[in-house]
This record gives C-alpha cells, structure tokens and sequence, in this order.
C-alpha cells in the first residue's frame, strides 16, 4: 500500500504490519539520510473519509510527525536531519530507524498536521511534534485526565516510586521498643516507623514532580 524511497538506494517495499492501520518501515544508515519520499500505491488508495499521518522514530527517541498522505497528496517528501539534533546524530553511527505510517480519519490527520506546523511557526520550523500514534493500544494506559501513557513507562515509573519509598522509608526503621513487642509477641522481629516518614517523602516527592515531572520520572 506503501511505498518509499531514499536517495541513491532501491525503492523500499519492506513494510510491515504492526497494529491495526499502522505500518513500519526500517531505514537503515539512517544517519546518512537527509531526505525521503514517501508514497502512496496507486493501486489501494484510501478510503473515503481516511489519510495516514507519517511519522519517525529515532533509536531512544520518540515518535515525531513528519507530515501526512491523503488521496489528494499521494507522496511527499521529508528532511530527515532536521528531526535530530548534530550532537544526537554523532552519538549514533550507523543506527537504523523506523519510518511509521498510521492511517486515520481525514479530520484527526488534519488536526494533527496543524499543530505540528504551528509548533514549527513557533520554533522557526525546526520543531517536530511528538507522537502516539505508530504506538499499539495495547501498550498504552490512559491517564486521569485521557492521555495515552506507554504500559512500559508506566510500569518503570511505579517500580521506581516504591523503590524509593522503600528505601527512604527503611532508612528510618528502628527496631520496636518492648511495649510494641510485647503486642507482637515476644519472639517477634518487628521494625517500626513513624508516620512523619511517609508524609516528609510524599511532600518532597510531590515536590519534584512539580518541578520536573520528566526528570522525576527517570529518577
């Protein structure tokens, strides 16, 4: 259904499947690609009411939006250099990246679209919108306020959240004196903390997350 091309190579046709309406291509050397083209087959074009959102996702980045396919625009073309920074693109040599197609209806493709280049008017057309889309559903959570939020992410978050917990609040433990033994029993090994522990981490950590949610979520 798709097809793309790079510059001084064959034309790709090794798309896959990944979820439902959603498509990858690998690009390898991608550190070396500058632009490509991506196209629609002429012989399947959308159905009505149906575009596809183009995407990229550079090893331990995000998915960022490039721009979008419709049956009105059947192919187009994109600058790959300036979705990565120079620094980022030293520090992987000879990486492959994945090109990410995701079929949609035609007024959340536009919408999308829109907001990546009113991000791009903001910061001088260098910015590239992040993206959920070429993510499956089935690894996403849905937050309070209906955001989607990777299952991966999520679960390392709260692993690390009661790690912490447990180790700031054990830090702290204090073997029970005889009257809280004489409760548990004689022969009882107990640890006891005071409930200050608890709302001191809960404070300083809300804190942080106030702050800086992103670098308390890798902490």
């Amino acid at each position: 259904m798709f097809g793309c091309i790079v510059a001084g190579r064959l034309v790709q046709t090794n798309l896959q499947q990944v979820d439902v309406n959603k498509y990858v291509f690998e690009l390898s050397d991608a550190q070396n690609i500058n632009h490509i083209v991506v196209f629609l087959l002429g012989t399947i074009p959308f159905e009505s009411g149906y575009a596809a959102t183009v995407h990229l996702l550079w090893p331990n980045k995000s998915w960022q939006l490039l721009g979008a396919l419709s049956n009105e625009k059947p192919s187009a073309i994109f600058r790959l250099k300036s979705t990565i920074t120079a620094e980022e693109m030293a520090n992987m040599p000879n990486t492959s990246a994945e090109l990410g197609i995701s079929i949609e209806p035609v007024q959340a493709v536009e919408q999308q679209v829109q907001q990546m280049r009113q991000q791009q008017q903001q910061f001088g057309g260098t910015a590239v919108s992040t993206s959920q889309a070429l993510v499956p559903s089935s690894a996403m959570a849905v937050g309070n306020n209906g955001s989607a939020i990777p299952l991966q992410a999520a679960k390392t978050f709260a692993e690390r959240t009661l790690q912490n917990l447990f180790d700031y609040a054990m830090s702290f433990a204090a073997r029970a004196d005889a009257s809280t033994m004489g409760v548990l029993g004689s022969n009882a090994a107990a640890q006891v903390l005071p409930v200050k522990v608890f709302e001191e981490w809960y404070n300083s950590f809300l804190r942080k997350l106030q702050r800086d949610p992103a670098a308390a979520m890798q902490e």
